[in-house]
């Protein structure tokens, strides 16, 4: 992360950087989302939070939509995927989780309607997905979506996740090896693993993923 902090609340978006400055920016005054539209193509670029406790994953859903989909949003003009994975984060759970890596860019294309206009979009999604640092915390408080329905947030079994409703779909693949991952390197810094297991990474570099969902 370069070294660079994250102060983050509802209202406002600011970050510390390594030489003590701070910057302050308010959230109606960030730039624009990074997306285009034309005709009935759409593009989109968007950071997102993996955040994982007890060998689940933290997913969200809302009063609309019959489905279940990963924490993160549109990272706007100005701002790092980085910046924009924290602060989604930050506004999805209410809590404030850090950056471990970035694990998967995900390139994705997907026909969808919108309902009220009845018709349908050819959407090319370009996304960033980062492992978050685990994080203590409490209850966490939900936002809402761009259209105001209320958001909810649950915690899905890795094992069952392919018996859920849930985007992406890649995360049924890739998570497995993902969690193993996480439990060798927690093996290896408590000097439990020895020999090859000690040095053993599924996952040791990031994965471009392309899909047609």
């Amino acid at each position: 992360m370069g070294g660079t902090v994250f102060h983050i609340n509802r209202a406002l978006t600011g970050c510390q950087y390594a030489d003590g400055s701070f910057a302050r920016i308010e959230r109606d005054k960030m730039g624009k989302d990074i997306a285009l539209t034309s005709g009935n193509e759409y593009f989109r670029y968007r950071a997102c939070g993996i955040i994982i406790e007890n060998d689940t994953v933290l997913m969200v859903s809302n009063d609309r939509d019959d489905y279940f989909y990963s924490i993160g949003g549109a990272v706007k003009i100005g701002e790092t995927a980085e910046e924009a994975c924290v602060r989604e984060v930050f506004e999805e759970t209410g809590v404030y989780f850090e950056i471990d890596r970035l694990m998967f860019i995900h390139e994705n294309f997907v026909t969808f309607s919108e309902t009220e206009q009845r018709t349908e979009k050819n959407a090319h999604e370009l996304a960033f997905y980062f492992l978050m640092k685990p994080q203590e915390h409490g209850d966490f408080k939900p936002d809402i979506t761009n259209d105001g329905f209320p958001e909810h947030l649950t915690w899905i079994s890795i094992s069952t996740y392919r018996g859920h409703k849930a985007y992406p779909l890649f995360f049924a693949d890739e998570l497995p090896k993902l969690r193993l991952d996480l439990r060798l390197q927690s093996l290896s810094e408590s000097g439990q693993a020895s020999g090859k297991s000690a040095k053993l990474s599924v996952l040791t570099e990031v994965k471009r993923i392309v899909t047609h969902e």
